[in-house]
């Protein structure tokens, strides 16, 4: 009987002890022992399906994989120390010097970093698209192109592009599509349904909910993820077996959290888009999202993040974040505390002011990341921050 998402994410468990423990162990452990000469050989040769190494693999981030695999739909997987390591290691791994990348404009900023200042150093180039320009990547379509990159949700717009189209192209043009869908999680979108070859998560966000761990996951085709694994077994950026276990465990709650959390997003969504301090609201599910209809084919709810811009510029919305009580001021996001961001000055801190107004970063914007407090205290502590 195939079992339901909640119950996959609860009762996916490949490792158990001698003890049948009811809950998966940790396995703090750099290495695994061998039975004889030829057991050890057999086993490095790859001839048995087995842990070797923990850098190769590990009891935890084996059962973090497959869960992850088994919600998104995907054949196989690999599992990083960091959101950002995954996004590298995977590029790194399928291209070449010569190749050709052809991305979406609005991208988190170290990933806008990493094409503009160490690709180039590998004769690595890149195109951007817009994001409501889809009809233009066809002619952005070089000889040497081999992937095409987006998020959506974007970071931190809350933009969304139609994962379908991008599909269509990709396998028109036979290149791989690659999604970032740390903003939805698995749980509210699954691109490989739309035509992605493989898709990345920062487990840091909604995966890990509560601020804890840092990690990533690349997770889609066998023989994709063999050539990434293959890379990252020389390389390193393997994700720790006790950081995997925490994610593993984390994703045993991603539906209920991720339920509430866009429960929240969406009545905050409503309060700000009336309120007479804002200029305008971006959330996937609000009826006034330019992508409104797009986001209800593609994904289950709308996200964790809303964006808004505070009307008075860069000053007012300094003022803003200066009479937040209760939110944090932080970076991150999916956390069970809301968070509020100023992106213009970090998380898209490195882009010129000509790269932020490209990609619709305002001074005066605004990134919320509604957690699972009450809806009423996080409203009222946004509320009273914009009366100031």
């Amino acid at each position: 009987m195939k079992k339901k998402f909640e119950t996959n994410a609860i009762r996916t468990q490949l490792e158990r002890s001698q003890f049948l423990e009811h809950s998966s162990p940790i396995y703090l452990t750099s290495s695994f022992v061998f039975e004889d000469a030829e057991d050890m050989r057999a086993s490095f040769a790859e001839e048995k399906d087995r842990n070797v190494y923990s850098r190769y693999s590990n009891p935890n981030s084996s059962e973090f994989i497959e869960k992850v695999c088994q919600m998104e739909g995907a054949e196989d997987g690999f599992a990083f120390a960091s959101g950002m390591a995954a996004v590298f290691s995977t590029f790194a791994a399928l291209l070449n010097s010569g190749d050709h990348v052809l991305s979406a404009r609005s991208i988190f900023g170290a990933t806008h970093g990493m094409f503009n200042k160490i690709f180039p150093k590998w004769n690595i180039s890149h195109s951007y698209f817009k994001i409501d320009e889809l009809d233009s990547i066809e002619k952005l379509i070089q000889r040497n192109t081999k992937i095409i990159y987006a998020e959506s949700p974007t970071n931190p717009g809350v933009d969304i592009l139609d994962l379908e189209e991008l599909g269509k192209i990709a396998k028109k043009h036979n290149l791989i599509l690659i999604i970032d869908n740390c903003f939805a999680s698995p749980y509210l979108q699954q691109p490989i349904k739309f035509g992605a070859d493989l898709v990345i998560h920062s487990g840091t966000k909604l995966m890990d909910g509560q601020g804890r761990v840092l990690a990533g996951i690349t997770v889609g085709s066998k023989d994709l993820i063999d050539k990434i694994y293959r890379f990252s077994r020389i390389t390193g950026p393997t994700l720790s077996p006790f950081n995997a276990w925490v994610l593993s465990k984390s994703l045993e709650t991603l539906a209920v959290r991720v339920d509430r959390h866009c429960e929240n997003a969406l009545k905050l969504a409503n309060f700000l888009e009336g309120h007479e301090k804002v200029n305008w609201v971006k959330y996937p599910f609000l009826k006034s999202h330019p992508k409104y209809e797009i986001a209800k084919k593609q994904m289950k709810a709308g996200g964790c993040v809303v964006a808004f811009e505070v009307k008075g510029g860069l000053e007012a919305g300094q003022k803003f974040f200066d009479s937040i009580k209760l939110l944090s001021l932080s970076a991150n996001l999916g956390d069970s505390r809301s968070i509020v961001t100023h992106p213009a000055s970090t998380t898209h801190s490195k882009l010129s002011s000509e790269e932020r107004a490209e990609t619709g970063i305002a001074d005066g914007m605004v990134r919320v990341s509604v957690g699972l407090e009450h809806i009423d205290d996080i409203l009222g502590d946004i509320g009273q921050a914009l009366g100031y």
